[in-house]
């Protein structure tokens, strides 16, 4: 029996004083505010009929994922496919129109549709959904919830709502430690749910990790 809901959790915030774009650069770990917001998450869906817990590998996620653990006795499942997008900018700092005066960062900007710093969108929504769409095949009913990051999350949320896929990222609705929650209708997922369970904490939070 499939999974009832998919719950589509987004990582907590970062430890990153220096503001750089980490997207999958390895060692980006919670800051005290981000474990805050992770438990804040777990705890808002406590008593829901979990049955299984993926995340992204990458740490933040991973450490995200750990109140979900503690709280519902489930082992962490990594999922590659649930990953942060890589992009061209990482290791740096991305800041507009600053970086309009850097003549090797122009190929990287010609195609915000695309997008043309980063993996395409249509490559995150198909991955993103392949691996949704395995879980809730795997689950023994219940719930199951996927620790993941703001650009697949809002890939997902924009697809299942038959939304253009290119969007203005400063315009995401997808916040710190927020939940989208999925349920299958047919063939496909709808979204029945979008929770910010950490809402109280994201004025004092730094979000400035991805594109």
């Amino acid at each position: 029996m499939p999974a009832d809901l998919i719950h589509l959790v987004r990582h907590g915030e970062v430890h990153n004083p220096d503001r750089i774009l980490y997207g999958r650069l390895p060692g980006y770990h919670l800051s005290e505010l981000g474990h805050q917001m992770a438990d804040l998450a777990a705890a808002s869906l406590e008593q829901r009929p979990l049955r299984a817990l993926y995340a992204s590998p990458l740490l933040r996620a991973q450490e995200s994922a750990h109140p979900w653990s503690q709280r519902s006795g489930l082992a962490v499942t990594p999922e590659e496919r649930i990953i942060e997008p890589h992009n061209w900018f990482e290791g740096g700092r991305l800041q507009f129109p600053q970086v309009l005066a850097q003549p090797k960062a122009w190929p990287h900007l010609i195609n915000p549709f695309k997008p043309s710093w980063g993996e395409a969108y249509v490559s995150i929504e198909a991955r993103m959904l392949a691996a949704i769409d395995d879980a809730w095949a795997a689950a023994d009913g219940g719930e199951v919830v996927m620790v993941s990051h703001q650009l697949p999350i809002v890939m997902v949320a924009r697809s299942v709502k038959k939304m253009r896929l290119a969007h203005d990222p400063r315009n995401r609705r997808c916040t710190l430690s927020s939940i989208t929650t999925l349920a299958r209708e047919g063939d496909h997922f709808v979204e029945v749910d979008y929770q910010e369970p950490a809402g109280e904490l994201l004025a004092a939070s730094i979000d400035l990790g991805a594109v």
